[in-house]
Parts: structure tokens; sequence; C-alpha cells
């Protein structure tokens, strides 16, 4: 995965609290920014849509 973006909820100030995020036809993956090089969270492109969901449905406090 090449081509990773910042997510649009990187967090107040300088953005420090963000998830990069990368896509292909088949699969999507997440990363901590603040680790690139960490190996990313990856989905198939069908699951990604289900786990947002289940995140939505139990926020973290």
């Amino acid at each position: 995965m090449d081509h990773w973006r910042k997510s649009s909820y990187s967090g107040p100030g300088d953005g420090n609290e963000c998830v990069e995020i990368a896509t292909t036809p088949t699969h999507i993956a997440v990363r901590d920014s603040k680790s690139p090089t960490a190996r990313p969270l990856t989905f198939p492109a069908a699951a990604f849509a289900p786990f947002l969901e289940a995140l939505k449905a139990h926020p973290r406090r």
C-alpha cells in the first residue's frame, strides 16, 4: 500500500491522534500515523464498513 492519507478526524491541534488509511480495490489498511513502519491493520474491503459500524456502536470512553 503506497498511498496513505490521514483521517479527517485527526484530533485537535496538530492532529497527533491520527489514523491513516490506504485502499486498493480489494483491501483497506489502517495505521497509526506516529508509527508508519509498523504493520497496518488490513481488512478485506467488504469487512471495513461493518468494522466502522462496530466502532461507532461501542465508542471508547
